[in-house]
Formats: C-alpha cells, structure tokens, sequence
C-alpha cells in the first residue's frame, strides 16, 4: 500500500529534498500557496484535509532569522500559530504530524552536545516562534514527533554552501566565524530521515517510543570556518581556484539575532529508537559541493 505524504511548503530545503528523494511506494504531495498559507492560519486544516494523507509533514516555515527580530509577531504567527494548527488538523484526521525543528531553541551555552531532554532557552525571535511551535504540536496532538536539526545545508535554495561557493568566485579569501559550532546536515539526509520516521509512525501508531521530540543532524561537529574550509577544499579539488579562510569572532560579524554558540545536538535517541544515523557531515558536504559545481558546469555550456 502506498504510504502517502503531505508535505507544508514547496521551495523549502528539505521539501525540495523529500520531493527529490521519494522512496518506492511512496507519495508526497507538497502544498503551497495559496491553498496553504501558513501567515493565514484559516487555510491550513481545509488543505490538509484535501491532501487525504496518511502522514504530515510540517516543514515550511519562516526562517529568516534575523528578519524575524523586526517581524516576531508574522514569525511567532508562522513558526508558532500555523504549526498548532497543522497539528490540530492532523489529530482531526487521525494522522501523524512530523513537525522540523531546530537547534535555535536552545541558548548554545551548554558546553556538550543537547540532547531532547535539555532546558530550552532561545536567544532569538526565530528560536522562540520555533519553540513555540513545537509546544503547540505537543499540545494539539500526542501522535508527533518533532524532529531538530541544524546547520542546513543542500543543492536547493540559499545555504552556506551555496553561499560560501559564491564568494570563493570572486574572492581570494573569506571572513568566516569559529566560536560557533555545530552539525552541518543536508537537506538529503534530512529527507531521507523523513520518510523512515513517518513509515515508522504509521505502521506502529500504538508505540509511543516514537512520538516525542528526537535531535536530527549530521554526524561529527565542527564551526562555520571549519565547515568552509571544506567546502573551499572540495571545489579546489573540482578545479576552482584557492580561497583562504580567514577565522574570525561572532562579535567580528554582528547580526540583528544573536546565534548560538554551540548548536550540537545529540542523536542517539533517533538512532536507538527510529534506527536512523544521519551520515558523517563532511562527506555530505563534499557530495553537496561537487553536485552544485556540476550543474554549474552544465549550465555554463
């Protein structure tokens, strides 16, 4: 039987992921505006209910993160409200809801890897809508699993891949921050992760060992500057030319949202309860880096 999937948002990451990466006797039907606006809350549950699926994924969300410190109320509305709302729907219909995450609920002062059970503390307006989300989710529904991540990165949309790749074209070194750390994790991943967890809900519905919140990232850890020099080492070897990175402090790059400084998140519950260990980061990266690179090259002639 196919196992069939609505998935919130249409450009995101991790949605143009999923919709790349559906498993064999699996359907994903992405929604989009306008019949799901999640800054218009009213239009969640009719389109939800119109998907006619056997699981839901909520992953559209608003992730300007600095934005979000002039817009709190439409994050608080999007990441918070609209999260709830998905949540209550999915209880009408008698279906789980994976709800995405992330690591931006915590404060980054703790001096280890969090794990679920950790104090939340966010520091910003996005790690509040999105704390608040998940406490909506847990509210309107006991068939959930909230699945945090971090650091994402993937061949679609804006990322630090993307982004560090852009910058090495033009110049000859780069100004990266080290005092954060954290999991880089593909989108790839993240959607193949997805789909064992909501196979995993619907053929269990009963085991409430697999509802809850779980930490989702990328094996091994490293900081923004250890994370470019990988990417810069992977284009060099794709024949870019060399770029250096310069390492620097948060205070050296000030942003509207403070970020965490330490933004690891330990997985071993997802694996010892959902079977799932997300690869090593840096080979995800290299795979990431070469992709963008080729398609680069096939656009250019």
């Amino acid at each position: 039987m196919t196992l069939r999937i609505a998935v919130t948002g249409w450009t995101g990451q991790i949605v143009c992921a999923m919709l790349e990466r559906v498993p064999v006797g699996v359907e994903v039907v992405a929604i989009r505006r306008p019949e799901l606006d999640l800054a218009v809350p009213r239009t969640i549950a009719p389109a939800l209910r119109a998907a006619r699926a056997d699981v839901i994924v909520n992953a559209a969300a608003y992730t300007a993160v600095d934005q979000a410190e002039s817009e709190p109320d439409l994050a608080m509305r999007v990441n918070g409200q609209a999260a709830g709302e998905a949540a209550r729907a999915a209880a009408e219909l008698g279906v789980p809801l994976i709800q995405i995450s992330t690591d931006y609920v915590f404060d980054g002062a703790l001096d280890r890897p969090y794990r679920e059970d950790d104090p939340v503390g966010p520091v910003s307006a996005y790690g509040a809508s999105k704390l608040a989300g998940e406490r909506a989710v847990a509210a309107a529904t006991p068939d959930h699993a909230i699945l945090r991540t971090a650091w994402v990165y993937s061949p679609f949309g804006k990322n630090f891949v993307r982004t560090m790749l852009r910058l090495g074209e033009t110049r000859e070194e780069v100004g990266v921050v080290a005092d954060q750390v954290g999991c880089p994790t593909s989108a790839i991943d993240i959607a193949d992760a997805v789909f064992t967890v909501a196979r995993n809900l619907r053929a269990r519905p009963d085991d409430t060992s697999l509802r809850g919140i779980f930490h989702m990232v990328g094996q091994g850890e490293t900081s923004w500057a250890g994370f470019a020099e990988a990417i810069f080492a992977e284009s060099e070897r794709q024949g870019r030319k060399p770029v250096r990175v310069r390492h620097i402090g948060t205070a050296d790059y000030p942003t509207p949202a403070r970020r965490p400084a330490n933004s690891r998140l330990d997985c071993a519950k997802l694996a010892a309860v959902h079977g799932i260990s997300l690869p090593d980061w840096q080979e995800a990266a290299r795979t990431c880096v070469r992709r963008l690179l080729a398609e680069e090259g096939g656009r250019a002639s």
